[in-house]
């Protein structure tokens, strides 16, 4: 059985959001940008739910944008977003507000586990 695991790793890894949301800090990304536009950025999840997405990007994107991306711990698994607002922040970083594209059952659990793992304890 252990030489299965062996040869399939990648389903196995990716049918376990919550192990990889254990492991994030409030610096880790949870997406890598796919799109050209993006120059191959990163994001994190600060809220999710089933009609709005705020994240912080390393890039920025006009409003209107639709932008896709795949998650750093499951690379299969893909999100897109549409975004509404792009922010520079203080820190360089970008806040985009958006709203999922396409989203699934899965790719929800996965962005709220990571909202849940990054946030401060006394937030949680």
């Amino acid at each position: 059985m252990s030489g299965m695991s062996d040869e399939t790793p990648e389903p196995e890894h990716a049918s376990r959001p919550a192990t990889a949301a254990a492991e994030t800090t409030p610096n880790t990304p949870h997406l890598v940008w796919a799109s050209a536009s993006m120059k191959g950025g990163t994001a994190r999840f600060v809220k999710i739910s089933d009609t709005a997405v705020s994240l912080l990007s390393t890039s920025p994107s006009p409003p209107g944008s639709r932008i896709d991306a795949t998650f750093v711990e499951a690379i299969e698994v893909p999100f897109r977003v549409k975004i509404h607002g792009s922010k520079k922040q203080s820190d360089g970083l970008f806040a985009l507000e958006g709203r999922p594209i396409d989203m699934t059952r899965d790719v929800r659990t996965r962005a709220a586990a990571l909202v849940l793992a990054t946030r401060a304890p006394e937030e949680a």
